[in-house]
């Protein structure tokens, strides 16, 4: 074999594993029923929309409950969904039997939203993502094929799990938009508002005290990349994406954090590199109240433009 022809094949074998690699976060309910059945299975975990349906609907047997809103934000700041301290989100998992090596399935009823907050959580303390998988398609993939039971999962033995503090490569303030985005102009710094495009532009006020958008950002729904609980093909993820070069840094927000880690799983699937995320998401902005909005369609108003 030439040495061109070795090169060749090497070039094909790294696109390839690049390719797989943007993939493997996701698996199917056939998957996770070969992985249950193993010597080794994963620790499953649940994160509804409406947390009562763990009971009332049913859930995966042997999944464990976590809670959307308590279990996955800082229960006593404000706005409540700004990302909980390594100390307090290590001792939630622990007290869901995570250990260092376990291997863990997310799933939603969300599209992928819901359980896409609980990743990126693992991945900014610091845990091997390896070993974390998300169910594409949720309840509705695994009930397709697979009952649901209503009875809780025992209280599984105490997790070792330990942590790192937060990754600030994945996290930015809203003083670090309000500089970059706002007073900088900066070229190489995109912002993207996650939310549906009615709240973007203020015509829908939910769970807000006013409609609109950060200036400068541009509306990108994550939501939109997924399609009966799952997710689109990754043609129609990079045409979603195609406005923001890859080697632009790119700040994240939605309303709560959900949304805006859905596209951050996205944009990670893509290869994109530099991508990080608004603590506290749009509410934080919000409910300062004195910090400027822009409605509309547009990334700037009149006001913001010059």
């Amino acid at each position: 074999m030439t040495k061109l022809t070795r090169i060749f094949f090497i070039t094909i074998i790294l696109i390839f594993t690049k390719s797989v690699f943007a993939t493997t976060a996701l698996i199917d309910a056939d998957t996770l029923g070969e992985m249950m059945e193993s010597d080794n299975k994963p620790i499953v975990l649940e994160v509804r929309y409406h947390p009562h349906r763990y009971f009332t609907v049913g859930h995966i047997e042997g999944a464990i409950q976590v809670q959307r809103f308590k279990d996955l934000g800082d229960n006593l700041a404000s706005p409540n969904m700004r990302f909980p301290t390594y100390e307090v989100f290590q001792k939630r998992l622990r007290a869901w039997g995570i250990n260092n090596d376990s291997n863990i399935v997310i799933y939603d009823d969300s599209s992928t939203a819901l359980a896409s907050r609980l990743y990126v959580m693992l991945k900014m303390y610091g845990f091997t993502m390896s070993q974390v998988k998300v169910l594409n398609g949720g309840t509705s993939e695994w009930s397709a094929f697979n009952d649901l039971t209503k009875e809780a999962t025992p209280k599984p033995a105490l997790g070792n799990v330990t942590l790192k503090p937060k990754d600030p490569k994945m996290l930015i303030e809203w003083m670090d938009v309000y500089e970059k985005v706002l007073s900088l102009r900066d070229p190489n710094t995109v912002l993207v508002d996650a939310r549906p495009h009615g709240m973007y532009t203020g015509e829908v006020i939910k769970h807000a005290v006013q409609g609109g958008h950060i200036p400068g950002a541009i509306n990108i729904v994550s939501l939109e990349g997924t399609e009966s609980q799952q997710w689109k093909d990754e043609a129609e993820l990079a045409d979603m994406y195609k406005a923001i070069p890859k080697d632009k840094t790119i700040f994240l927000y939605c309303h709560d954090g959900f949304r805006m880690s859905l596209a951050y799983m996205q944009l990670e699937s893509l290869g994109y590199k530099n991508v990080r995320l608004l603590n506290g998401g749009w509410s934080i902005w919000d409910q300062a109240m004195t910090l400027p909005i822009v409605k509309g369609d547009k990334p700037y108003d009149e006001e913001y433009a010059l």
